[in-house]
C-alpha cells in the first residue's frame, strides 16, 4: 500500500484483521500516511495540482472539493472501481467524515458490499478503528449484523481486531453478544481463541455471554479453545466467570482431556481445580467463612512454629527440618485452595494472626512481669485500636463506581457519540465512566474514585474521599506503630530479666546465641514484630508527607513521578491544584472543624466528571 494507487485497499483484499486456518493473525494495515497525513503529504496536497486527480485519490486524500466537481459532473457516486471497491469504502478506510455525508446525501448504498471479503464500508471502518465513522455509518442506517466474505458481524471484527471501544458501542446498540459466525463461533470463542490477554475476554464477560456456547464443527466450548490455544488468561477468566470444566466436545473430551493431551501442566492445575464441585454445601460454607477458616488454619500453623521453637531438643537442625516442613504445608494448601483464597488475599490473614501471636505473646510474657500500669493500658489500647481500624478500613466501601447494565449502554453510546469513548473518560476494563481522580484497580477489577492504593494487608483498596475508608487506614498504622514499640519494650524488658546476658559484657554474637537459646519464640515474635512496625511506620510518614505537603493520594504521586523521568517538562508535586497549604490539607482529610475555627473542603470526587472539571493544571492529574 502507498501513498498513490491503493491507499489501504490491499489491505481488505488479503483479509486485513482477519485470521486464517494456521491460527496466526494476518493484520494489515493502512500506512500513517493514509489516515494521518504526514507533513510531506500536505506539501504534495497543496503543491500537486489536485484538479487532475481522479475522484480514487481525492477521496483518499479527503480533497472534498475535486470530490463534489466530479460527482456534479455526472460522476456516480454508487460506481465501483475495477476492484470493485465504491467511493463509500475508501472514505470509510480513510476517516473521511465529511466525504462519507456528501457522497450518501448524493444516493450512496451504506451496506454495498465491495472487495474480495465483501465488505461493507462498516466493516472497512470498524478493521481500521475508526470509532467516529462507525457511528456516522450507523447513524445513516449501517447494518452491523451483515457479514463479509468471512462470516464476520462487525463484532466479530472489533474483537480480532482487538478495537474495545467500537466493542462497547456495538454492544450498547443492541447487537447480541452470542451472535455466531458461519462457523458457528461467538465473539467470545474468538476472543478465547486468538487474543492472547487479559482483553478483549474480560471485556465481553462483563455483558455475561454464554460460556457453554458451542462451534459448529467441533462442539468445543470457549473453554476448549482457550485451552487449545494455550490461552492462560482466558481460562483463568473464564473459570473465574463460571465456565464449567467438565463440558464434552464433539469427540467427548472435556477441557481438562485436551489439557492432558498438550501436556500443558499450568491449564492441569488450573482446571483440575474445578472437580470440586462449586454447587456443593460444604464449598459454599467455605467460601461464606473463609476468612475466619482462614484465621483458624494460620493459628494452627503459628502454634506449630511456636511449639517447634520452643522444643527441649538443641538440635537446630532438626527444628530447622521441622519448620520447613509446616512452611511446606502451608504453601501447598495455600496453592491448592488458590480458588477459594485468591492470592491477593492472603497477605490480609497474615498480619491478623501474626497481631495475634504479638498480643497473645506479650499478654502472657510481658504484661505479668510486674510492667506498670501504664503499660499495660497502653498496650491493650493499642491492640484494641489495631483490630477496630483494620475493621473499618477493610468493611467500609471505598467508593468503588457502580453503574447498572443499562446506565452502561447508556453512557457508551452518549460518549461515543459525543467523540468521548477514550480510555481517559470510559473504562474498558469496566465498561464504567470514569470520575476525576478516579483509577481502576486491576485487584478489585473496579474503578475507584480518588484512589490512593490497593492495601495488600487490608485486602481493599485505599480511597481518599469523604466516605472512603483513608482516614481509618491512617488510624490502623498509627495504633499498628505504637504496638510494635510497646512489644519492643517488653521484648527487651523480658530478656533482661530472663535471659543471662548482656551485649556489653558478652558481645552481639554471644548476646544473640544466648537470647535465641533462652526463647527462640520471642526471637521469631521480636522479628516479625520488626517488620510489621517498620513498613507501618515507613508508610505512616509517607502517607502524612503526601496528605499534609503534597494534597495528592500515593497513585498520583507515583504517576507524576513517572512522568517527570519521562517528560522534559516536568510537574511540580508541591505545586499542584490539589495542594492547599499544609494546615488546611490536614483540615481537608480529617474534616475537622473544630467548633468552627476550620472550613474543611467538602467534594464528592464521585460526581466529578472529567470532561466538566475545568482546572488550568488539572489535566496533568488525569491519567489514563
Amino acid at each position: 500500500c502507498r501513498l498513490h494507487g491503493d491507499h489501504g485497499h490491499h489491505g481488505h483484499r488479503h483479509g486485513q484483521g482477519s485470521y486464517r486456518n494456521s491460527g496466526v493473525m494476518e493484520l494489515y494495515t493502512l500506512p500513517d500516511q493514509v489516515t494521518q497525513p504526514s507533513k510531506r503529504q500536505e506539501d504534495l496536497t497543496s503543491i500537486d495540482d489536485c484538479t487532475k486527480w481522479d475522484i480514487v485519490t481525492a477521496t483518499q486524500h479527503g480533497i472534498i472539493d475535486r470530490c463534489k466537481e466530479l460527482i456534479e459532473a455526472g460522476y456516480d457516486v454508487r460506481q465501483p472501481d475495477k476492484e470493485n471497491v465504491t467511493l463509500l469504502h475508501w472514505a470509510a478506510i480513510n476517516n473521511r467524515l465529511e466525504l462519507v455525508r456528501y457522497y450518501i446525501s448524493q444516493g450512496a448504498i451504506v451496506d454495498q458490499l465491495g472487495g474480495d471479503l465483501k465488505s461493507t464500508p462498516l466493516h472497512w471502518a470498524i478493521r481500521q478503528g475508526h470509532l467516529s465513522m462507525v457511528v456516522l455509518l450507523m447513524e445513516c442506517g449501517a447494518d452491523p449484523l451483515l457479514v463479509d466474505g468471512e462470516g464476520f458481524s462487525g463484532l466479530h471484527l472489533a474483537v480480532q481486531c482487538q478495537h474495545m471501544p467500537i466493542m462497547a458501542y456495538l454492544i450498547a446498540k443492541g447487537q447480541d453478544i452470542d451472535l455466531p459466525d458461519m462457523n458457528g463461533f461467538t465473539p467470545l470463542m474468538l476472543s478465547a481463541q486468538k487474543i492472547i490477554g487479559p482483553e478483549p475476554t474480560g471485556f465481553l464477560l462483563k455483558f455475561n455471554p454464554s460460556l457453554s456456547a458451542v462451534d459448529k464443527l467441533q462442539k468445543n466450548t470457549p473453554l476448549h479453545w482457550a485451552v487449545i490455544s494455550h490461552n492462560n488468561y482466558a481460562v483463568h477468566l473464564l473459570l473465574k466467570a463460571g465456565a464449567n470444566a467438565n463440558v464434552q466436545n464433539a469427540k467427548g473430551q472435556t477441557p481438562l482431556d485436551v489439557a492432558y493431551q498438550m501436556k500443558d501442566t499450568l491449564m492441569i492445575h488450573m482446571l483440575a481445580q474445578q472437580r470440586w464441585n462449586r454447587n456443593s454445601r460444604i464449598f459454599r460454607t467455605i467460601v461464606k467463612y473463609k476468612l475466619p477458616l482462614l484465621l483458624l488454619t494460620s493459628c494452627l500453623f503459628i502454634k506449630a512454629i511456636g511449639y517447634i521453637l520452643d522444643m527441649n531438643s538443641d538440635s537446630w537442625l532438626l527444628k530447622g527440618v521441622l519448620l520447613a516442613f509446616v512452611f511446606l504445608v502451608q504453601h501447598q494448601i495455600t496453592r491448592e485452595c488458590r480458588i477459594i483464597w485468591p492470592r491477593s488475599f492472603l497477605p490480609c490473614p497474615w498480619i491478623l494472626r501474626h497481631t495475634f501471636a504479638e498480643s497473645c505473646t506479650s499478654g502472657m510474657e510481658y504484661i505479668p512481669s510486674d510492667f506498670e500500669p501504664v503499660f499495660q493500658i497502653s498496650f491493650m489500647l493499642s491492640v484494641v485500636g489495631v483490630l477496630y481500624y483494620f475493621y473499618k478500613t477493610s468493611r467500609t466501601d471505598p467508593g468503588y463506581i457502580k453503574v447498572s447494565e443499562v446506565e452502561r449502554k447508556q453512557n457508551i453510546i452518549k460518549l461515543a457519540e459525543a467523540g468521548c469513548l477514550d480510555p481517559r473518560i470510559f473504562c474498558s476494563s469496566c465498561t464504567a465512566c470514569k470520575t476525576f481522580r478516579s483509577v481502576h484497580c486491576p485487584i478489585c477489577d473496579s474503578c475507584v474514585t480518588r484512589f490512593d492504593q490497593h492495601c495488600m494487608w487490608t485486602a481493599c483498596c485505599i480511597v481518599n474521599t469523604g466516605a472512603g475508608n483513608h482516614q481509618y487506614y491512617i488510624g490502623f498504622l498509627v495504633f499498628l506503630s505504637m504496638l510494635g514499640c510497646w512489644i519492643f519494650y517488653g521484648t527487651a524488658a523480658y530478656w533482661s530479666s530472663h535471659c543471662e546476658t548482656t551485649f556489653e559484657q558478652d558481645g552481639l554474637w554471644t548476646f544473640f546465641t544466648q537470647i535465641a537459646s533462652c526463647s527462640p519464640w520471642v526471637v521469631y515474635i521480636f522479628v516479625l514484630t520488626f517488620f510489621h512496625t517498620l513498613w507501618a511506620t515507613l508508610c505512616l510518614l509517607v502517607q502524612l508527607y503526601q496528605i499534609a505537603l503534597l494534597g495528592l493520594t500515593s497513585e498520583e504521586r507515583i504517576r507524576l513521578l513517572v512522568q517527570n523521568k519521562r517528560c522534559k517538562h516536568t510537574v511540580s508535586l508541591r505545586q499542584n491544584p490539589f495542594n492547599r497549604g499544609c494546615i488546611q490539607n490536614l483540615v481537608d482529610f480529617f474534616q475537622c472543624r473544630c467548633f468552627g475555627l476550620f472550613k474543611p473542603n467538602v467534594v464528592d470526587w464521585s460526581k466529578q466528571n472529567t470532561k466538566l472539571f475545568e482546572h488550568p493544571k488539572a489535566s496533568s492529574f488525569q491519567y489514563v
